[in-house]
């Protein structure tokens, strides 16, 4: 895993064409998210925010993993939708 295959995949994501539930996108953005940042390092938003704190706590969920394992995944995943693209 190198860091092109990361910016490709990153590239190709907005390249998709076919819907991409929620749930996938969720996915998506914790993986990235823990490749580029890290561990989850800001507070919790407020209940009431539901989309910022659904991303919160999909990035959240990920804490401890290495960047470069969050690389291989978000990769994987996004190569994943990619087979799966309908658009």
């Amino acid at each position: 895993m190198c860091q092109v295959e990361f910016e490709m995949a990153c590239a190709a994501i907005k390249q998709l064409k076919g819907p991409v539930s929620d749930r996938e996108k969720l996915l998506v953005y914790s993986f990235y998210k823990q490749a580029t940042q890290g561990d989850c390092n800001i507070p919790a938003p407020p209940a009431t925010d539901v989309k910022a704190k659904a991303k919160w706590e999909a990035w959240n969920e990920n804490r401890g993993m290495s960047k470069m394992d969050a690389m291989r995944i978000y990769v994987a995943k996004v190569e994943e939708l990619k087979k799966n693209d309908t658009g």
